[in-house]
């Protein structure tokens, strides 16, 4: 086997190594470069000051590649990792880092190497600082400003003012919400455009899909506002009748406006965050009981998982939960992110964590088996989880990608995911910006974070 034959010629160390922060090469492995769908196999990846230096096929004729930091990749496949390009960091209350240090872990253990947070907070700036600067382990962060909304925006020129003050306290997006009036909305929008700022979002009611759209919203949310944009012109949504995201109204969707709205996304340029796995467990039928019982709840604080249960709960005893309502609901809601997925409006790998029964991490691999289910390909599920996001950030000259002089982030696991997504689910290892993190390494992690959690 050409395997054994050049790696009898290295000195390898099994993946127990300790991490590297500089250079190492890893042998004996298959590259999903997510440049198209090839897989260079039969490959080493030598990695120099946080950049892939060398992409090195091996062969017979393959010379010695002799090296002090050479990790023996076992024929296992790497790839450029996935995203949470819908996140909700915790802030550090009275100072404590510890719940943000924690999701950092959580993300880079389910091998997801860049997030996007959507509720910004000034410690935000913080972490990310220390991410980048390298004083914490942790995924790449992109990070929005305090959000937008009807109690916080209360004129267009005070709407212009805090556009100004996010861009100049360094966050990296603008998050809208409900509640913004649609003066508001053309406000943010030009002065957003006005000093570089992506924004995006809910579309509140006052503005509307199309608004949304020609306003210029880099990302919709959730798919919010698509629903709305499919009824009736005259039908009148009630907050207490219409169910949360109006799941009452689905069987009143007019599905022939689809294709007009679809064709508006399209030219707009628009990204959407699809966030499917909220929706399966916030407003599915399955009851809060059972999801409370997940293995993953371990890994967050039990005050927040009872919240999260009687959040749930509230709606289960409103009867909006019923198997009935939720059934439809969720069913028009993969195929409407299928035909948007199909049309070719870009989707960013998204699931709204920690959010009701989303933990960090490991939530992306819920997200990502319902658009499996959906009908996306894996290999459209991993380009949302790489390529997207950085295409999405203006960052895909630097990262989302396995090639030479990019950066440094990847995920070695043990089988093709492109042939099985499942195997994504426990990484092997995690390569951030040149730094290796061993299955061991991230085991012992996740195992402070449960003794951290302990249920009295």
């Amino acid at each position: 086997m050409i395997f054994s034959r050049v790696t009898s010629l290295l000195v390898c160390i099994l993946l127990s190594a300790q991490s590297f922060s500089q250079e190492l090469l890893i042998s004996n492995v298959n590259i999903i470069t997510m440049d198209g769908q090839q897989v260079l196999e039969n490959h080493a990846i030598y990695v120099k000051d946080g950049k892939i230096d060398k992409l090195i096929p091996l062969t017979p004729q393959t010379p010695r590649l002799s090296f002090e930091n050479i990790i023996d990749g076992q024929g296992g496949y790497i790839f450029p990792g996935l995203a949470e390009f819908h996140a909700h960091l915790p802030v550090a209350n009275d100072g404590s880092t510890q719940l943000q240090e924690e999701s950092m872990w959580l993300y880079l253990a389910n091998g997801v190497l860049r997030i996007r947070s959507m509720l910004g907070h000034p410690t935000h700036l913080d972490l990310r600082r220390r991410v980048n600067e390298g004083l914490t382990d942790g995924p790449r962060v992109f990070i929005s400003g305090p959000s937008f909304n009807g109690n916080s925006v209360t004129s267009p020129e005070q709407a212009e003012a805090m556009v100004r003050e996010q861009k100049a306290e360094g966050f990296d997006h603008l998050k809208i919400h409900p509640g913004v009036e649609l003066d508001e909305m053309w406000a943010i929008s030009k002065i957003a455009q006005e000093v570089s700022i992506p924004f995006g979002g809910h579309v509140p009611l006052a503005v509307g899909l199309d608004n949304a759209l020609q306003s210029g919203y880099k990302s919709i949310e959730h798919m919010d506002g698509y629903l709305e944009a499919l009824l009736p012109e005259d039908l009148e949504i009630g907050v207490s009748t219409s169910g949360p995201f109006n799941l009452m109204l689905v069987d009143q969707v007019q599905r022939e406006k689809l294709p007009d709205l679809i064709r508006q996304t399209l030219d707009r340029g628009t990204y959407i965050a699809p966030t499917l796995t909220l929706f399966d467990r916030y407003f599915g039928y399955i009851p809060a009981d059972e999801f409370r019982q997940a293995p993953e709840m371990k890994y967050l604080p039990g005050p927040l998982i009872q919240q999260w249960v009687n959040t749930k709960k509230q709606l289960e005893r409103a009867g909006m939960l019923d198997k009935e309502n939720v059934v439809p609901y969720l069913q028009f809601r993969r195929e409407l992110f299928l035909a948007l997925h199909q049309a070719g409006v870009p989707m960013i790998l998204s699931s709204d964590s920690p959010q009701v029964f989303n933990v960090p991490g490991f939530s992306i691999h819920h997200e990502i088996a319902l658009m499996s289910e959906a009908g996306m390909s894996n290999y459209e599920i991993l380009k949302s989880g790489s390529v997207v996001p950085a295409q999405y950030m203006g960052k895909e000259q630097e990262w989302g990608m396995i090639k030479e002089g990019m950066a440094a982030d990847f995920v070695l696991v043990e089988q093709n995911p492109l042939e099985n997504l499942d195997t994504m689910k426990q990484p092997k290892a995690v390569v951030m910006r040149g730094k290796f993190f061993d299955r061991k390494r991230l085991q012992e992690e996740l195992d402070k974070i449960e003794n951290n959690h302990q249920r009295k």
